[in-house]
């Protein structure tokens, strides 16, 4: 009989390294979804699915915005490519892996409604509400992608909890605490600057007041976190590490978050800003999903 060890990487390793691509990929898209935006090319292509009504692709008097746009659109289809190989790919096991073939498909029709909402944004003129939800639904499927390759990594079977608790209760009030954080984020970034184009409408909220709003349960978080890691430390659990890879997040978040409201909001801070928030999430999923190991076999 195979111990859970073995079971744990009877996975071919195409699925894993078709996994981790994805993951990358979604990680990417909000980067490249990042420059459309902080460039000002969120109409570099005015109409979806082609970029001008004559053209599927930008046309030399559309200029660099229009190729920024473009290029966006086309790092959909990478990741909406990666996300079907990686169900081809589970297809076979998903009677027995029926985890990640559920996983997969989310991602895959996460991925298809991703692109009908951003032709959405497009349609409507950047509306921000559109252009934030967009956002957060990218930051989800970077979180689902990080809990299939948690899965990935797991055995077979049924799963025990291996943190007291009182610690699993605190890691989920800080996932909730993360999520209002990143919430909270998304609004601040739809009534600031950086629209995507001149023409592009704003929320109407107070930016300066969602900007504390923002900054509160971001510190609240870190102080939970701060919490997760001497509690792990203490205890031993094995969460410890990935609890120390979300402190770690956090800091570098926060450090980059008070740079760029000190220093009039630079594009490239910003990007770097939400790149880091779809990492942040990912991370706050491994240490929510290992807080459960497999059960010890009888």
């Amino acid at each position: 009989m195979k111990t859970p060890q073995k079971a744990a990487t009877a996975l071919p390793k195409a699925i894993l390294v078709f996994a981790w691509l994805s993951l990358i990929a979604e990680v990417v898209i909000i980067g490249t979804g990042g420059a459309v935006r902080l460039t000002g090319s969120g109409l570099g292509c005015p109409t979806w699915p082609t970029c001008t009504p004559e053209s599927l692709v930008p046309t030399a008097e559309m200029g660099i915005h229009g190729v920024i746009e473009f290029s966006n659109r086309m790092m959909s289809m990478v990741v909406g490519l990666l996300a079907l190989v990686v169900l081809v790919l589970v297809w076979r096991l998903r009677a027995t892996r029926r985890d990640l073939f559920v996983l997969a498909a989310i991602v895959l029709g996460g991925v298809v409604a991703q692109g009908i909402v951003g032709g959405i944004s497009v349609l409507t003129g950047l509306n921000p509400f559109i252009v934030g939800f967009h956002y957060v639904a990218s930051l989800a499927l970077v979180c689902v992608t990080a809990a299939f390759l948690v899965q990935a990594y797991s055995p077979v079977g049924p799963r025990v909890r291996v943190v007291p608790s009182w610690f699993a209760g605190i890691a989920h009030a800080t996932s909730l605490v993360v999520a209002v954080t990143i919430g909270v984020g998304v609004l601040t970034t739809g009534s600031g600057p950086h629209s995507g184009d001149a023409t592009a409408g704003r929320t109407g909220f107070n930016v300066e007041i969602l900007e504390h709003l923002h900054a509160w349960p971001a510190y609240l978080a870190f102080a939970l976190t701060i919490v997760l890691v001497v509690a792990a430390a203490v205890r031993r659990l094995p969460v410890l590490g990935w609890a120390a890879a979300l402190l770690a997040v956090e800091l570098v978040q926060i450090a980059v978050g008070l740079f760029q409201a000190r220093n009039g909001l630079p594009e490239l801070v910003v990007g770097v800003h939400m790149i880091l928030a779809s990492l942040l999430a990912a991370v706050m999923t491994v240490v929510l999903l290992r807080m459960k190991r497999a059960a010890p076999a009888e």
